[in-house]
């Protein structure tokens, strides 16, 4: 596929057009708030996987609403003492899988969470277990348009929430150490990386891989492949409400959470990415608020990214950083 974006020198100065809401930060406040009244209720069952290197724990603690979510966490054999944490998002319509899908980041020597997606884990992986109790309104096929009508009752402010709630709820158990907490995560795990990355004051580091749920105002008209398009699709419908939609999607969108990071960064993108358009992944980097950031671009790749490439930059990095 030949490149479709901006030049790469273009990409490296792009900014975008897409400003906050003036209630930007209050409205995550509230939300936040809102959930901590809901004891964290962090609970850790051990699993027998037959892995002999690890140990691993089925998790369930409160997200938005109160709302149970499931995640895994994964410690490497014979921990005593707390170890440095990872905790990790999924791409668009997966879930948690099962345990032996997440070796990586415990073979390092540290302790890996991965967190369910409410409502998703049916498209591919290992599926899901996580409920969404909320979202009636109507919406196109997807989760992109579940509560577009406003931001209070959109689908990504219950799983950004949920997401800050997961780092706290690995964050509770007594061999993670708080103190020395990364996330990351792929594609949509790339947008809710960058969510919590604004969100959560006191992480070490965070890794946005290829991320989705950027500079929305470019996304939804630059490109027409899924999820993206799914907006697009439910504006033809929906005709007139394209103000509205856009609003909504403002108080999720990764630029304005990059505009809050206070901890080192590294991105990646591909530069023939029409899933998650290299403009829209630079527009969050370079609001990426902290001086250490830097950005892995793979001249030749779709959606796909550096694949095993980007895994391995990861590791190299998290070794200066966490």
């Amino acid at each position: 596929m030949p490149l479709f974006d901006l030049p790469l020198d273009e990409l490296r100065a792009y900014r975008s057009v897409s400003t906050a809401p003036d209630d930007f930060d209050a409205f995550w406040n509230r939300t936040l708030t809102e959930a901590r009244e809901h004891d964290l209720d962090a609970r850790f069952e051990p699993v027998d996987t037959g892995l002999a290197t690890v140990r691993v724990f089925d998790v369930t603690f409160a997200g938005f609403g109160g709302h149970p979510v499931k995640g895994w966490l994964t410690l490497p054999a014979g921990a005593g003492a707390p170890l440095p944490l990872v905790v990790q998002f999924i791409g668009y319509g997966g879930g948690r899988g099962l345990p032996h899908e997440h070796l990586l980041w415990a073979s390092t020597g540290r302790a890996h969470f991965v967190m369910d997606t409410r409502g998703q884990g049916s498209a591919w992986g290992g599926g899901g277990g996580t409920a969404d109790p909320e979202g009636g309104a109507p919406a196109y096929p997807g989760f992109m348009t579940r509560g577009i009508d406003a931001p209070e009752n959109y689908y990504y402010r219950r799983v950004f929430t949920d997401a800050v709630r997961a780092v706290e709820a690995a964050r509770s158990h007594p061999l993670t150490d708080a103190a020395r907490t990364a996330v990351l995560g792929s594609s949509q795990g790339g947008g809710i990386t960058l969510a919590v990355g604004g969100l959560v004051p006191d992480l070490t580091a965070v890794a946005p891989d290829v991320p989705f749920l950027c500079d929305f105002p470019r996304a939804t008209t630059l490109t027409d492949r899924h999820p993206y398009r799914e907006i697009g699709l439910y504006l033809r419908t929906h005709r007139g409400r394209t103000d509205d939609a856009l609003r909504t999607l403002s108080y999720f969108d990764g630029v304005h959470f990059a505009a809050r990071g206070s901890a080192p960064a590294l991105f990646s993108t591909g530069l023939e990415d029409q899933t998650c358009p290299p403009s829209t992944v630079f527009a969050a980097f370079n609001a990426w608020r902290h001086d250490d950031k830097s950005i892995e671009v793979y001249d030749f790749n779709d959606h796909e990214g550096g694949g095993p490439f980007q895994e391995a930059a990861q590791l190299r990095w998290m070794r200066s950083h966490l």
